[in-house]
């Protein structure tokens, strides 16, 4: 008997809770953990603009969904629209039906009529594939950086090469985003930046990505620049995610990096290698940082090499 195609359409707000019900049955996620308010926060909250959703139904249920997380980027020839490839699941009882490309490629029909340039992701091994047959492209390894936080640690690394863990290990150290939103503006203002395309750094996208209090971001100060991290595991270590690093110079990077491999219990600090002024005591780590994937929509997306990531803009999502 041939099953019938799924219905793709828009998300509406009353679809929420079943988006839900899925995204449980599918990922796994721990009912204890505040998952409906990471949800919301994501997709709801985004200043860069609310997540457009695609459902795909079956015999009057949601069997499958697909987000796509608003992201603005900025440059010398001005701001670009992108959307990054996130949050999808489909129903353990309905896989194999071909959900997850017919949303995905609704989503990219969609958006390319809205005017959105390219979307970007960062899949993992499993589902790289798959994107790349619909017309993503592989732009490599982003590449990342280490800074042990004492020599005796290096041997915690070789428990590191696995899934971090989402949720953040507590930490007191440094302030609150709000506390200091407008200081990370003009610090981020004040950094040098390599030309190409970053993300849109505004007092409002610095409160909504660090002000998540689940996540518990911090931020570390000097007199010229700031940090901000939070810890996590990450097998057996225990990580400084160096998210954002806003800094003038290298001197002034290299005091924050250090504050931040000195937190309590950290074996490491982790961030990505093209970060402005990377501290000289931060090795590259081949091997380790994600695989970037873009698509171009409604104008050539850029290529990995004019896209200046943080950790911040990769880790979490």
């Amino acid at each position: 008997m041939t099953r019938p195609e799924p219905e793709i359409r828009r998300a509406t707000d009353d679809d929420l809770p079943e988006i839900l019900d899925v995204a449980t049955a599918a990922l796994g996620w721990n009912p204890e953990d505040p998952n409906e308010a990471f949800f919301r926060w994501k997709h709801f909250d985004n200043p860069h603009g609310r997540s457009p959703m695609w459902v795909a139904g079956a015999e009057g249920r949601i069997r499958g969904f697909r987000t796509m997380l608003c992201w603005t980027f900025t440059g010398p020839a001005g701001d670009a629209r992108a959307v990054r490839a996130v949050d999808t699941a489909t129903h353990p009882d309905h896989h194999r039906r071909g959900i997850f490309r017919a949303l995905t490629m609704q989503a990219v029909d969609d958006l390319s009529k809205d005017g959105v340039d390219f979307v970007f992701n960062t899949p993992n091994d499993k589902s790289r594939a798959g994107y790349l047959r619909m017309g993503w492209s592989d732009q490599g390894r982003l590449p990342t950086r280490v800074a042990l936080g004492s020599p005796r640690r290096a041997a915690r690394l070789l428990g590191a090469r696995t899934a971090a863990e989402k949720w953040s290990s507590p930490c007191d150290a440094g302030d609150h985003v709000e506390a200091v939103v407008d200081d990370l503006v003009h610090l981020s203002d004040a950094t040098p930046w390599a030309d190409g395309l970053r993300t849109a750094r505004t007092a409002e996208h610095f409160s909504w990505r660090y002000g998540f209090e689940p996540l518990r971001y911090r931020v570390l100060r000097t007199d010229e620049g700031a940090a901000i991290v939070r810890v996590r595991r990450r097998g057996s270590a225990t990580e400084a995610v160096l998210a954002e690093l806003l800094a003038p110079d290298r001197r002034t990077a290299q005091r924050l990096v250090s504050a931040a491999r000195k937190l309590p219990g950290v074996d490491y600090v982790l961030a990505l290698g093209r970060t402005a002024h990377p501290p000289a005591r931060m090795a590259p780590i081949p091997g380790l940082g994600p695989h970037l994937t873009v698509r171009d929509l409604s104008r050539p997306a850029p290529m990995a090499d004019r896209l200046r990531f943080t950790l911040g803009d990769i880790e979490l999502f």
